[in-house]
């Protein structure tokens, strides 16, 4: 493969699903990129296998439809007749309370019946547009700033298992205002969760995003892998699998040399394991980091090694994924929703358990299920290092007392990731502030990373499609630049 340097003008580090949509947008606009990756296959996590008819997902099981952007890639991936959405049953979650799985409310009328909280925790919900915001100079933990605004229960009961679902995390150490954005400044804003969350409808339908509560759930008719896989087609040659040694550091600048978008970047890598084989090296003005945190020091040389070293701090959550497959007569729970998250308060082993087979079809054999259970993260990392017969057996123990699932499961997969989801702990702003810094003072060095802006699928989409807009921005400016040069 030809790596000629007056051919690229980005190169992205990482080939997940960040990568790919910062790679893909970037190719439609006609942005010459390069992607390079040191797995064996493009995607990260987010890849999809079948066994004898269960799809497993070895990342995240949906995408929820936040945001615009997440159309466009589906198009520009070109697998719009691949989506799938849920029924009805997707919308209800369910939530572990003194060992009984009940209805998380989902709307006003659903909440005042509800026994999922008590009267009393009602009661105190009314108080919360009349308490008064924190400075926002404080930073508070997700558990603190829940319990103040709205109370202890709604913290245990809500918020807790809600925590432990998305970021695997503990409500404890996690910042609002880095993990939760958008509630810090609800309270900032409006003075109020209540007021900010009917007010802000507004402002989210001008932009055309949803909030989570109200967007839809989509997956693909083969799995969230459809995804990476079909961009990952789109993209063709322009992605390096399997490469190593990779370096990045600052290229010599031209002598007498005026122009600001001079191959700024020199990149190295090997590639033994690819079409291509040997050591490589090429320039470019513009590269983007879409690796681990804990991995992005060792890629640089000198000093922006130096300055980047204490990204290797940010927390990851350990997780271990579960997935189980059941007869559908032995499961006495009806499993007519999207699955049930268990709080710390609740003394469980699992943190939640998704029921696919319900979400979505084609996601087993007739007259079965699939469920998959996730098992460690900030609250029990250690079970994750449990051997699978002793993780198979935690997990099952659970099923069976909270849904009824009875004998041994027909199908079993097991899947740990030792740093599975960045933690957005106190503190993680100084993280946010060295990116924003490095960028600053480093043109054309870009981070597009689920460890900032959000970690879900929907914002990496949203983030790497921002990412991309502001490269080609800069790109034709200076084009713009170097013509008016010429005139004159």
């Amino acid at each position: 493969m030809d790596f000629s340097e007056n051919e690229i003008q980005a190169v992205i580090i990482g080939a997940g699903i960040s990568g790919l949509a910062a790679a893909a947008w970037l190719d439609a606009a006609g942005v010459r990129v390069l992607v390079l990756e040191s797995a064996p296959h493009a995607g990260g996590v987010m890849r999809s296998e079948r066994f004898n008819d269960f799809l497993v997902e070895t990342g995240p099981n949906s995408l929820l439809e936040t945001t615009p952007h997440i159309g466009e890639l589906i198009a520009l991936a070109g697998i719009q007749d691949q989506v799938v959405y849920p029924d009805g049953a997707g919308s209800r979650r369910y939530i572990l309370r003194a060992g009984k799985i009940m209805p998380l409310p989902m709307n006003p009328m659903a909440f005042l019946s509800t026994p999922l909280f008590s009267f009393s925790a009602k009661l105190r919900l009314l108080q919360e547009p009349f308490i008064k915001p924190a400075p926002a100079t404080v930073e508070e933990s997700i558990a603190s700033f829940v319990s103040r605004r709205i109370g202890q229960e709604f913290l245990d009961y809500a918020i807790n298992p809600f925590v432990a679902g998305v970021y695997a995390g503990d409500s404890q150490q996690l910042s609002v205002r880095a993990a939760f954005p958008k509630l810090h400044g609800l309270e900032q804003k409006y003075g109020s969760l209540i007021r900010g969350a009917i007010r802000g409808r507004k402002e989210r339908a001008a932009r055309a995003e949803k909030a989570k509560d109200r967007a839809r759930l989509l997956s693909f008719r083969d799995g969230m892998g459809a995804l990476p896989a079909a961009l990952q087609q789109r993209l063709g040659g322009k992605i390096v699998l399997g490469v190593g040694n990779v370096k990045i550091s600052q290229a010599a600048p031209v002598p007498f040399s005026s122009d600001d978008n001079e191959k700024k970047w020199r990149v190295t890598f090997g590639a033994e394991k690819n079409q291509t084989t040997g050591q490589h090296e090429i320039s470019a003005p513009h590269v983007v980091m879409t690796v681990p945190a804990h991995g992005v020091p060792a890629l640089f040389s000198d000093n922006i090694a130096h300055r980047l070293a204490s990204l290797r701090e940010v927390v990851y959550a350990p997780v271990a994924i579960v997935a189980t497959g059941f007869r559908r007569d032995r499961v006495d729970h009806p499993l007519d929703g999207f699955g049930f998250l268990v709080p710390e308060k609740e003394k469980r082993t699992i943190l939640g358990s998704l029921w696919n087979s319900t979400l979505f079809p084609n996601r087993a054999p007739k007259d079965h299920v699939l469920l998959t259970t996730f098992v460690g993260g900030m609250r029990q990392p250690a079970l994750t290092g449990r051997d699978d017969k002793d993780l198979l057996q935690l997990v099952l123990d659970d099923l069976r007392d909270l849904i009824g699932a009875k004998g041994s499961p027909d199908f079993v997969h097991i899947r740990r990731y030792p740093k599975a989801i960045p933690q957005y702990m106190l503190g993680h702003q100084r993280f946010l502030d060295l990116m924003n810094e490095v960028e600053r003072d480093f043109s054309g060095l870009h981070f597009a990373t689920n460890y900032r802006g959000g970690i879900s699928v929907g914002d990496c989409i949203k983030q790497a499609r921002e990412m991309a807009t502001k490269i080609r921005l800069m790109i034709n400016h200076q084009a713009e630049k170097l013509k008016t040069t010429e005139v004159v």
